[in-house]
């Protein structure tokens, strides 16, 4: 924008360059933050997004198999049981098949 006043003209060159300093320092201060803020948090025990999805999965999936396994284990529970509550064979009470009765092992 060009006018007759001089000053006007020096204004406007000035505010030109002003807007064009501030711009850089802006740019500057982020970029110092964001470097600042990268060491603080490199210094401190945090782990990234894909870490914490990764454990995040595998936790998931460890529940899911303690889960099945606990329903398992109550589905044997209950066939033990069944076989206990069933006839009792002479020399063999209480024992599961293939559970040697106490007091006669090997040795």
């Amino acid at each position: 924008m060009q006018t007759n006043n001089p000053l006007l003209d020096d204004l406007a060159r000035l505010a030109t360059g002003a807007l064009g300093t501030l711009t850089g320092v802006r740019t500057e201060v982020e970029s110092r933050v964001r470097d600042q803020l990268e060491r603080v948090l490199s210094r401190m025990d945090l782990v990234t997004r894909e870490e914490f999805d990764a454990v995040q999965a595998m936790a998931s999936k460890a529940r899911i198999e303690q889960e099945a396994l606990l329903q398992r284990i109550g589905e044997l529970e209950a066939r033990l049981a069944a076989l206990e509550a069933g006839p009792a064979r002479p020399g063999k009470r209480g024992a599961a098949p293939g559970i040697a009765p106490a007091g006669n092992e090997p040795g």
